[in-house]
């Protein structure tokens, strides 16, 4: 797939689950891969697991919701590689409750690194992006930012507003040939769904006309399809990867 090899590209979030199958990806398309995670202890692992394959990737922890960590990081990937290209923001976390009982505090977290983080990177991406007339962005937003869910109203409104900030993005920037969309995954595989109870899974695959989960390497596979030049005429757009559960 042309339009991803010999870019170099950032992926926050990127030390386990979907975010490691992006890198992953987008490293075996031919991509230098920044490996971005506050979780320091994992990253070298990572970046291992993908030069032992014949991929480039080099580790950096940064704090998304931390403007100043994000600054810095972003200063240190372009000194280091010259320019930046593609930008997948798949950082974020959650703090289930139901909405009477949320503490302020776990929706300000999740606010912080769900969508202030999407914000901060894509704004020190965008000037390297600019000068060079060209530029990915991915965000990694959720089919509950589109359908909402119960006992996540912090999460759910963190991934609406993801989808805003990217059609924003990609009104602003278009005409830079720089292209911004997101990408809602339904029910995906991770180390976070295996936690869930038995009989929530069953009840989430019920409403999947698939009947099944979806797996990481679904999500990677839609990011380096958006991230090549094949996709260069989308943009401002939400891409579903559910499975069905959500459509039209």
């Amino acid at each position: 797939m042309s339009g991803v090899e010999g870019r170099v590209a950032v992926v926050t979030g990127a030390a386990q689950g979907i975010g490691r199958a992006i890198e992953k990806m987008l490293a075996q398309g031919g991509s230098t891969v920044a490996v971005v995670d506050i979780m320091e202890d994992k990253l070298a692992g990572v970046v291992e697991e993908i030069t032992s394959a014949g991929g480039q990737a080099a580790a950096f922890k940064m704090n998304v919701a931390d403007e100043e960590s994000v600054k810095h990081v972003f200063k240190e990937i372009i000194g280091q590689f010259g320019r930046l290209e593609i930008l997948v923001n798949n950082a974020g976390i959650a703090r289930d409750q139901l909405l009477m009982r949320m503490k302020r505090a776990d929706w300000d977290l999740v606010l912080s690194i769900n969508l202030t983080g999407v914000f901060l990177c894509t704004q020190n991406a965008v000037p390297p992006m600019l000068k060079q007339r060209w530029g990915r962005i991915v965000n990694i937003a959720s089919i509950f930012g589109q359908m909402g869910q119960a006992g996540q109203a912090n999460y759910s409104a963190s991934k609406a507003g993801v989808i805003g900030l990217t059609m924003a993005t990609a009104r602003e920037v278009a005409s830079r040939n720089i292209t911004a969309n997101a990408i809602a995954p339904g029910f995906i595989e991770t180390a976070m769904t295996q936690a869930l109870a038995p009989e929530l899974r069953e009840s989430m695959f019920k409403l999947i006309p698939m009947g099944r989960p979806g797996q990481d390497v679904d999500v990677a596979n839609a990011v380096r399809f958006l991230a090549s030049e094949e996709a260069n005429y989308i943009t401002g757009n939400v891409i579903k990867v559910n499975g069905g559960m959500l459509m039209g």
